[in-house]
Order: C-alpha cells, then structure tokens, then sequence
C-alpha cells in the first residue's frame, strides 16, 4: 500500500509530510520519556525485520493480486505506540530514499497511512480492549486479527481519500473505494495471522515485552537474536519467492482505469523529487540498477535465486537497524538526561 507520487498533489503531500514530520517529533519526544528501555533497544531489531518481512508479497487467492505484511500493529504490541511510529516511519523513509518503494512527495501520506492508524487508533481501541494484559491465544489471535484488519482498512481508506482530494488522477471516489477496502481486508486477514504468530512465540518466549513488567524472569533475552536472524534470512532468501502479483493498490487502481501505473497530472515538483529518488536508490525495486543492454542483475530467469534481492534485504534491513536503533540511542539519551534532572 506504497503510494507512489503519480497520486498525490504538492499540496497534499507537503500537509502530511509536516503531520507525519510532527508525529515523529512527538513520539520521540513521548519516547524519552518512557522508563522502559529495555524497548526502546529493540526499536531498530524489530524495524529490520519489518523491513525484510515487508519484501514478501504473498497471493491473494482467486483475485490476481498480492499484499504484503504492512508491521504496524505487530511493532505497536512490541514496542508500544510511539516507538512502532518511529520504527516503521524509520522503514519507509529507507525504502523510499534507497529502494524507489513509495514517492517522496507521498512518503508523509504513507507514514501517516502505514504506521498512524495501527500504532493510535487500532491498539490502544481495539487490540488492548480484546487482549487486555492477558496472554491467552485466543484473546491474542482475536485482538491481532481485528485490530491488524482495522488498521489496514482505515490507511485503504485514507489513500483513497488522499488520492481524490489531490485531484490529479482520475481514479473516481466511490469505485476506487469500492475495490480497495474487500482486496485490504483480505490482505488485513493475513496481517493478522501473521501479527498473532510472532505475538504468541514472544508471550512464549519473552512475555514481559507484552505485560507492565519491566524486567524479564529470565536473562535469555533471545527474541532479538531471534529477529535479526529471522530478518536476514527473510530479506537474503525468502524475499526471493515473493509473489509477482501487483499488490493490493495496484490491483485496485488496475480494475479502476484499466492500468496498474497511473499517470496523474506532473507539475514541477513531481520531476524534481523523481529526479533525486532515481539518483539516491541504489537499488531501485530492489534489484541492481539496469545495464545499458537492458539487463538489471546476473539472476537465472529459471531459478528464483536473485542476488539483487538478497542484497537489497540483507542492506534495507541493516540500515533499518541503524537508522532506528540511533534513534532509541537517542531518546534513550534523552530519557537518562531527565532522570538525572529530576534527581
């Protein structure tokens, strides 16, 4: 649920880049004040792995199209709100710089789409009212199924609501909508399924990073050897079977106009910030660069072995790891500082 810029207007893009902008400096701010830190360390380890489970788009059955782990309430159950903002914010702004995945001029939108709704609307309204402080499976598979469906229906939602008030496409309200919510819950269901796996190996492995204690009853700590593990065999290997179906905003935008790439109305800014996202990915779609011969890396067409994808998962997943854990170095910085004025 990438919006690329061919969908949004200057104006709408600029208003959620500064909403998404202050919602960052918010939550770090939220962040620093938080006495957990044991959290905010995990922030970049499970921001790599988001990362890397994002490269995988699975079939939607009978539909022709593919949707992708979006990680927003899963970060949220695990890091609590303003941390999952921050960290998935962190995967966006990477993915759109070094990977041409999402506009520039749409990354506010897609922060706010991706990572707003699970983390301040979803968990503290529906998955923490069905789960409460329970670790029960079945409260934990009902929270993690409704709450990562609402989420995800609610950032369909506002994609279409972004795409019509900027006014460049001719993708119509109603039909456009009419698409993107069914093809979403679907994709919400898998979110789900997904979000209650991981949630029930940590209450098994490590429940104090879902309940009010602060220190955990063992000093395994192994969920994040756990998760950067499972982030670089994801992004290196499994990323590699990731379906080729258009995902879900494609799918929808398709069965609207009859094209999976729209081609809204450019004005200046659209070529400026093409230009500097086309000079910056280095890996653009997550491959290597194309040759002069139109050829873009040295992968058998036969086998599902490309070492563009494994480079990109295994680099996109390290510098979610950095660009987030900095930023818990950060507010943890931050945190320390006010307990020592406090004393």
């Amino acid at each position: 649920m990438h919006m690329s810029d061919a969908l949004i207007s200057p104006a709408v893009g600029g208003a959620f880049w500064a909403v998404s902008g202050g919602l960052i400096a918010w939550s770090i701010k939220k962040s620093s004040l938080d006495q957990d830190g044991r959290k905010t360390a995990l922030m970049g380890v499970l921001g790599a792995f988001v990362f890397a489970a994002q490269m995988i788009n699975f079939t939607i059955p009978g539909t022709g199209s593919s949707g992708h782990l979006g990680g927003g309430l899963l970060l949220t159950v695990l890091l609590g709100p303003h941390r999952a903002f921050i960290a998935l914010a962190s995967v966006l702004v990477i993915q759109s710089l070094f990977f041409a995945d999402g506009g520039l001029l749409a990354l506010g939108c897609n922060i706010f789409n991706l990572a707003f709704f699970p983390a301040f609307l979803a968990y503290p309204f529906l998955y923490r009212t069905i789960a409460g402080n329970s670790l029960s499976p079945a409260r934990l598979g009902a929270a993690s199924m409704t709450a990562a469906t609402a989420g995800l229906l609610m950032g369909a939602c506002f994609v279409v609501l972004q795409t019509t008030v900027s006014g460049i496409s001719e993708l119509p309200f109603g039909t456009f909508m009419l698409f993107m919510l069914p093809i979403h819950f679907a994709i919400g269901i898998v979110e789900g399924l997904v979000t209650w796996a991981v949630v029930a190996f940590v209450a098994a492995t490590e429940p104090s990073l879902l309940t009010m204690q602060k220190k955990p009853e063992n000093k395994r700590f192994l969920t994040p050897a756990v998760f950067i593990l499972m982030a670089l065999v994801t992004g290196g290997t499994l990323a590699w079977f990731a379906s080729s179906h258009p995902d879900g905003l494609e799918w929808s935008m398709a069965r609207v106009s009859g094209r999976e790439e729209i081609e809204g109305r450019h004005e200046p800014v659209h070529g400026m910030l093409s230009s500097i996202q086309e000079k910056i990915a280095f890996l653009p779609d997550y491959g290597f660069r194309s040759t002069g011969d139109g050829t873009s890396d040295s992968s058998d067409p036969v086998s599902p072995v490309n070492p563009g994808t494994s480079v990109s998962g295994i680099a996109g997943s390290l510098m979610v790891l950095v660009l987030a854990g900095a930023i818990g170095l950060f507010t943890g910085a931050g945190r320390r500082k006010t307990e020592k004025t406090g004393e």
